[in-house]
């Protein structure tokens, strides 16, 4: 969730600061990047074989998008090759995402999805010329751009709260320990206390009946 409101932060200041509704690009780069992504930290159980089972399908299915895109011709089928191979690579990342849930993968997941977005919102660009085109290409760069500072600062977010959880278990770990000693040197001074107390109430008798005294006293008391 973190990084959606973050990607999502991010378009909204976008629109009021250059105070012009995001063009199709931007809002592409937008949309690929914040949906989904309140789950990328959510972990998911997947057996070794479900997970090659996964990869055989992903490289399947990339097969049969590269086989659709053969029959376009010109820019249209150069843009349907980058929505195959970007399609395939988000797929790999969501994978692995899966099968060992970590921040690293959850970086390399964000940065797939916007490495997509700008493959494709480039190739987009060529179905334009002169300065349209110029334009389009730096735009869609500076999106991926932005996108990668998003990720990394995604991932540097995550990691601190990471060292920072670490650290408060840490620190509850030793205070536990500290007041686990702390009741156990209680218990025995408590102990030794009343052994005191019982072998000083001995003193009253003598011969056989104080030393069974004193020997009750110690066995009772746990001294020796």
């Amino acid at each position: 969730m973190e990084f959606r409101r973050f990607i999502l932060h991010h378009c909204a200041k976008d629109i009021i600061m250059n105070k012009f509704h995001l063009t199709a690009i931007s809002a592409a780069f937008c949309f690929a990047l914040s949906t989904g992504a309140s789950a990328l930290n959510t972990p998911h159980a997947m057996s070794k074989t479900d997970y090659k089972a996964a990869k055989d399908q992903i490289s399947a299915k990339y097969k049969d998008d590269k086989a659709s895109c053969k029959s376009m011709t010109g820019n249209a089928k150069d843009i349907c090759m980058e929505e195959a191979k970007g399609r395939e690579n988000v797929a790999k990342a969501e994978l692995e995402a899966k099968y060992e849930p970590s921040v690293n993968h959850d970086r390399d997941l964000r940065l797939a999805k916007a490495k997509a977005a700008y493959d494709v919102a480039k190739e987009k660009c060529d179905d334009q010329t002169g300065n349209a085109k110029d334009v389009c290409r730096k735009e869609a760069k500076a999106n991926y751009t932005a996108a990668k500072a998003d990720a990394k600062a995604a991932q540097k977010t995550a990691d601190a709260s990471a060292t920072a959880h670490d650290k408060v278990a840490s620190a509850n770990m030793k205070a536990n320990e500290k007041a686990t000693e702390a009741r156990r040197s209680a218990a025995e001074d408590k102990r030794d206390a009343a052994y005191s107390v019982a072998k000083e109430k001995c003193d009253a008798l003598s011969g056989d009946a104080k030393a069974n005294c004193v020997k009750n006293a110690k066995a009772r008391y746990g001294q020796s």
